[in-house]
């Protein structure tokens, strides 16, 4: 279902609407161990456990075996300027059971890259210098670096 206005039909025009969704989806990373055929996801407040289904079968054709969804308070804080509480959105989490057979892995964005050893000669040899002025300045205490000679 969508909530935003589209132009009126006229006979004899050529039709311009276009049925677009109001809801998203996105992957969440879960903190908590989970199985490996269950994917979490947070999605907008207005979906429900029927949209979540129909949405992952019908756009990406993911089999689901079953929905949950829970909702997560937002957090509430106290605004570092002004002083009034504030309360954060909340936000709506979807857990996605694929088949038995099926395994989702949370795909590696970032994969760590090999460390080269020019760094690790960069930082040995700035862990030195930090050394050496620490011990050039111990008799100095409360004097700060740039004021030496």
């Amino acid at each position: 279902m969508s909530t935003r206005w589209y132009p009126i039909y006229q006979r004899g025009s050529p039709q311009l609407r276009v049925f677009l969704p109001n809801f998203w989806m996105k992957l969440v990373r879960p903190t908590h161990e989970q199985p490996p055929n269950v994917v979490q996801f947070a999605c907008s407040m207005e979906m429900t456990t029927n949209d979540i289904k129909n949405y992952l079968e019908k756009i990406y054709k993911v089999k689901t075996v079953d929905v949950r969804t829970r909702i997560a308070l937002g957090e509430i804080r106290k605004d570092p300027g002004k002083g009034y509480v504030v309360k954060d959105d909340d936000i709506k989490y979807a857990y996605i059971t694929l088949n038995k057979a099926e395994k989702f892995e949370f795909p590696e964005l970032y994969p760590a890259k090999d460390k080269d050893k020019s760094e690790e000669k960069t930082m040995e040899q700035l862990r030195k210098e930090y050394s050496n002025f620490i011990e050039k300045n111990k008799e100095r205490p409360n004097v700060p670096g740039w004021f030496s000679i």
